[in-house]
Formats: C-alpha cells, structure tokens, sequence
C-alpha cells in the first residue's frame, strides 16, 4: 500500500477507529480491566494510549498527570505514553469511551478539512523526516495493532482482512530483508521466502546478494528456507506481543530450521 495515498491510509484509520468503537461499546468493566500483551496495560489503558496520542498530535493539550510506575518504559515515547495512559486509570471503561469518540470526531473533522500540502508537508515521524501522509501511515497501522491488542485479551477476534491490516502487514514487511539478512545471517547468494497465508496473503522472497539481503519478484534459485505463517501470527510476532517459541507450533520451516528459527525469532520490529 501507497504510504503516499493519504485518503486510502484516512480511510483505514476511520476503519479502524470505527471497529474499535463499536467493539468497545460491547465491552463489560471486567472485560476493560483485562490485561493484554502490552507490558503493564489493559484493554482500557490501549485505548487510552490512542486518545493521548491523537490529543497530542492534533494540538489539543496533553496531560500533566505524572505516572510513577515506568518500570517497563523503554524510552521518552513510551514515558509519554505512560502518563497519558495512567492518567485515565481511575476512570471507567464507559468514560474513556466517551472521551475516545469525542476525539474521533475532532480528528475527522480536522482531516477531512486539510488540504493537500498538509499531507505532503515533512514532518517529525518516529522513523524521522516524512510527509505527515507517512507518519498517518504510522498512526493507522498503530491503532489496527491496538486494536488487535484488545480483541486477543478478551478473545474477540475481528477486522483482521481489513484494509487496515493489509496497511500494517504491508508496512511491518518491509524489515524483513534487515532481519534475514543482518539479524539472522543468511548465507550470501541465498534465497528465503516467506509466506503469510491469510488472513492478509503475501509472498516475500527476499535474497542475499553482495551482503546485503533485498525483496525480489523472483528467484530460479532454490530458497534456503520457506517459513509459512498467518497473517496474525506475523502480526504478534513483528510487534513483540508473543516469542516465537510461544507460536511455534503455528509457524512452517521448511530447509534449514536452524535459520529459519533464527529469522522468525527475530521479527519483532517494535521499539
């Protein structure tokens, strides 16, 4: 998918936040307290992290809550994070609801409005200078993984073939010639292929040439290893929600497993 096709990445992120709301509105106390795989955070305190990031980002002030737990933030984003997210805990799930829809409707609002240069325009992204249609990309992809987050908790699976999840799967692909190639050492002139079967499909064949590792359209070589996975599988291995050895028994190797170990081991491309 197009990062530069703002209206196509809008329309995923009103999707997704359309799905999270109606999901969210079926939700039950106990079931907005349930812990996900998000070190420290409930199905409440991902939902949170959105309304505080899209506050912030659209200019409409922050929270000066300071949160005292930071044990398991990695950096000043996640720091950030945290107080916005503890600074809701005290609230029910009802509550940050409400909040949560009164944002969606000010940042559709704010981005059907925009004109053009304002998604052209460069802007700080967290994988640095971008247009901001880049750093909407980035934003979209966030809320589908949350999302994803929520329904995995409390075990209500949904929105997974959505134009959103095909945005994400696509964008969290594009490390994998990095993970083959640098972080799990396949052999120069070699040939991998990873294959993601769906929900979302794609066919990733990625060789080593020169050092270095790059997606090709294809290949007469016989690959080294062929790893086949689902789509949901990828997505909480790419985003660090569950280890390999977690999910073993839901992924193919099929060559040399000592690499293809090595690759499905290292996936998670989330800081």
């Amino acid at each position: 998918m197009n990062d530069l096709d703002y209206k196509l990445t809008l329309r995923c992120l009103f999707e997704t936040w359309q799905s999270m709301q109606e999901l969210c509105e079926t939700l039950t106390e106990t079931e907005w307290k349930t812990a996900t795989a998000c070190p420290g955070w409930s199905v409440q305190d991902n939902l949170s992290h959105i309304i505080g990031t899209e506050r912030a980002l659209g200019g409409l002030g922050g929270t000066q809550h300071k949160a005292t737990d930071l044990q398991h933030v990695k950096n000043s984003i996640g720091e950030m994070n945290e107080h916005e997210v503890d600074s809701r805990r005290h609230l029910t799930g009802a509550q940050v609801l409400s909040e949560f829809k009164e944002i969606v409707v000010a940042r559709k609002l704010f981005f059907d409005s925009a004109p053009e240069s304002y998604f052209t325009a460069e802007s700080n992204t967290p994988i640095g200078k971008a247009p901001m249609a880049v750093f909407l990309s980035i934003r979209a992809m966030d809320s589908w993984v949350h999302e994803q987050d929520i329904r995995r908790a409390i075990n209500k699976p949904g929105d997974q073939d959505s134009l959103c999840a095909e945005l994400s799967v696509d964008r969290l692909i594009r490390t994998l010639p990095m993970v083959i190639g640098k972080r799990a050492k396949a052999p120069e002139g070699s040939v991998s292929i990873v294959a993601i079967t769906g929900p979302v499909q794609r066919k990733i064949v990625i060789a080593v040439k020169d050092g270095r590792a790059t997606v090709v359209e294809t290949s007469d070589i016989a690959p080294v290893i062929e790893i086949e996975l689902d789509s949901n599988v990828f997505i909480e291995l790419a985003t660090g929600r569950a280890t390999s050895e977690q999910l073993r028994d839901r992924i193919k190797i099929v060559g040399d497993v000592a690499l293809g170990e090595r690759v499905v081991g290292a996936l998670n491309m989330m800081i």
